[in-house]
């Protein structure tokens, strides 16, 4: 009986093993088929946190860690020369219908007059203008050849520093699990826990960074109800 019993619980093992095994390499093959061009398409929008993950998966050998940058690339520079292009020639129509443009639009001019042609630079690392500053600089006379410049080596700079966040990440989790494959899960899980925590700190340093304005209405407030 008890001879049985351990036939039977090795089969499942075995058998949970191979199922493992079988969906882990189904999921190889698919990134490899489609991994690199659904990695283009999240740079040419945005893209961080699927930057990071494609470093990390690299690191487990699901991706090519320089393709992975090469897509993230292609996609981030392409995508700010689209949207300056299309600041330029569709800037007024944009501000018009698009009010979160128009709201960002004077803080945008603002990081401009400060900080000149460098914004071209820096502004896929500012995040919430990533996608404005690019349509607002092509609303001004900056000249477009110069902006592909910067917007190149801002996105060489860009797609290495956070592909290798993630490829990073799992190699210092490798420095303390011995088998890393066999908890790969739980480490996908951490880093998104811990981009979710990065991204979530920006709304609340802009909460208390609006603290000052929000005292100052509620006191306007305050006034007019007492006044006659």
């Amino acid at each position: 009986m008890l001879t049985l019993k351990l036939r039977l619980w090795c089969g499942l093992l075995s058998s949970h093993c191979d199922t493992g095994a079988a969906v882990q390499e189904f999921f190889k093959e698919y990134l490899q088929v489609h991994g690199y061009w659904v990695l283009f398409l999240g740079t040419f929008l945005e893209g961080e946190a699927i930057l990071i993950f494609a470093g990390f998966l690299a690191f487990g050998g699901y991706l090519n860690i320089y393709l992975v940058m090469l897509s993230a690339l292609a996609g981030s520079f392409l995508g700010d020369q689209f949207y300056f292009h299309v600041g330029r020639r569709k800037g007024p129509f944009l501000l018009k219908f698009f009010t979160s443009i128009a709201r960002k639009f004077r803080k945008a001019l603002k990081l401009i007059e400060r900080y000149g042609a460098f914004v071209a630079f820096i502004s896929r690392y500012t995040y919430g203008f990533r996608i404005v500053l690019p349509i607002i600089l092509g609303m001004t006379p900056f000249p477009s050849r110069y902006f592909l410049y910067l917007n190149l080596a801002s996105a060489l700079s860009w797609s290495v520093v956070f592909s290798m966040a993630g490829y990073l990440f799992g190699k210092g989790a490798a420095l303390f699990i011995e088998d890393v494959g066999r908890y790969e899960p739980y480490l996908l899980l951490a880093l998104g826990s811990i981009v979710f925590c990065f991204w979530i700190s920006h709304f609340v340093i802009h909460w208390w960074r609006k603290r000052p304005a929000r005292a100052r209405l509620r006191r306007m407030k305050a006034r007019h109800n007492l006044s006659p």
